[in-house]
């Protein structure tokens, strides 16, 4: 599909002040797009991942599923320009991921080869052990308090990575899990700086107690966009991702409320500059690998608030982890059995939950729909509350899901080759 001249020309009206060279993994479809963008840019390597890693042995088809990447560099003020080429043309979101060195994507690729191998690993059992907890939990979460966390959120001008109102966002959101948590001494509310742009990452940490150095992450991601996105731009994000970040922050409200201590350490993340590259993941997935943290599973929130398919929660099964997918779902049947599961592939780097599985870590990915019945306002002025009928009824569920996984992961079980 060829990029129409005006739309070419919007995209390549990049409001960035600044020019640095990046490397990027891009999937097959993304480079035939940023060759249209930007014709000299060149792949330094291709690799052949498989795609498959999230389905359990006996649900993969005779012949394996893979998907080429390509390892090229361009310039980070042209990254605006693709994502939205992809997003518009390929009904894709993501598609890349950005690495600060040609050695480091060729790293990050031989890792999330190895991931998607499924090769056996120390991992959790995942036997549900936690109903009574879950349960008393789980009508504490309300929905209301999830729309008035996407009302403050998308009521930024922007939450793009680059501009005083991301910055801004990511300032008052921290604030806001501060205030959470601000009955309890032990939980730590950060905020992580980035090179190369202003938006911070905001992370919430529940210590562990017997098993503090096993890591359960939830996370979602903070920024928003409209593509050509500028100082004045309207980018409110409701959905993309305030509504996940939203689900988050119903779930830190719920446990720290409720003194809930876990045995493993839990993490809450809001991410910087998801929509260029998965840039704030990918920066904290490699920090915590290098220093061989102990991550026992990774959940991300991306869209939360439209149903747009049959089914309620759609599990991912590319560049996931199979084990964790099939604990994800037994917790939907568990705690909420009127939902039904679905599963869906969303193609190479979509949402954050890829920065960890290139790093190693079980990571799944529940999305609110089919990815062809996606939210058609997102990377629009469009993505509003008033566009998704004023309610949170859809983004309370997987609320319900991310706090049975925070608990049911989050105790002290044994830990088994799987």
């Amino acid at each position: 599909m060829t990029l129409r001249p005006l739309l070419l020309a919007t995209l390549l009206a990049s409001p960035l002040c600044h020019a640095a060279p990046v490397w990027l993994s891009i999937g097959d479809d993304g480079y035939r797009l940023l060759k249209q963008l930007a014709p000299a840019s060149l792949s330094s390597a291709q690799h052949s991942l498989r795609n498959d890693s999230g389905l359990q042995a006996s649900q993969r088809s005779l012949a394996t599923s893979t998907e080429t990447v390509h390892l090229v560099q361009v310039d980070d003020s042209l990254l605006p320009a693709l994502s939205e080429a992809i997003h518009q043309q390929q009904r894709h979101c993501g598609g890349y991921m950005v690495h600060t060195s040609l050695a480091s994507a060729r790293q990050s690729v031989t890792a999330s080869a190895r991931s998607s191998l499924a090769a056996p690993v120390a991992a959790p059992d995942y036997t549900l052990r936690q109903q009574a907890r879950v349960n008393a939990l789980l009508p504490q979460l309300q929905e209301s308090n999830l729309l008035a966390t996407i009302g403050s959120l998308s009521a930024y001008q922007n939450r793009f990575y680059t501009t005083s109102h991301g910055v801004n966002a990511a300032n008052w959101l921290y604030r806001h899990w501060q205030q959470l948590a601000s009955r309890r001494s032990d939980i730590k509310v950060e905020q992580v700086s980035h090179a190369g742009y202003p938006q911070k990452s905001v992370i919430v940490t529940i210590p562990g107690r017997s098993k503090a150095t096993e890591v359960v992450v939830l996370g979602a991601h903070l920024d928003s966009t409209i593509g050509n996105t500028s100082e004045n731009s309207r980018a409110p994000g409701a959905d993309d991702d305030a509504s996940g970040v939203a689900t988050l922050t119903e779930v830190i409200r719920v446990l720290a409320a409720a003194n809930y201590q876990p045995q493993r350490t839990l993490k809450f993340m809001a991410y910087a500059a998801e929509e260029v590259g998965l840039r704030g993941s990918g920066d904290i997935a490699a920090r915590h690998k290098k220093q061989k943290a102990n991550v026992v599973g990774v959940l991300q929130l991306d869209m939360t608030n439209w149903q747009g398919s049959a089914e309620d929660i759609y599990l991912y099964t590319d560049y996931t982890n199979a084990a964790q997918n099939a604990f994800v779902a037994k917790l939907v049947s568990t705690y909420q059995p009127a939902l039904k599961v679905g599963y869906d592939k969303c193609h190479y780097g979509c949402s954050d939950h890829a920065s960890w599985h290139q790093q190693g870590y079980a990571a799944t990915l529940p999305f609110e729909s089919r990815f062809s019945d996606y939210n058609p306002h997102i990377h629009t002025s469009g993505d509003t509350l008033a566009n998704m009928g004023n309610q949170a009824a859809h983004a309370l569920k997987f609320a319900r899901l991310a706090l049975s996984y925070a608990v049911e992961l989050g105790q002290d079980g044994s830990t088994a080759a799987r």
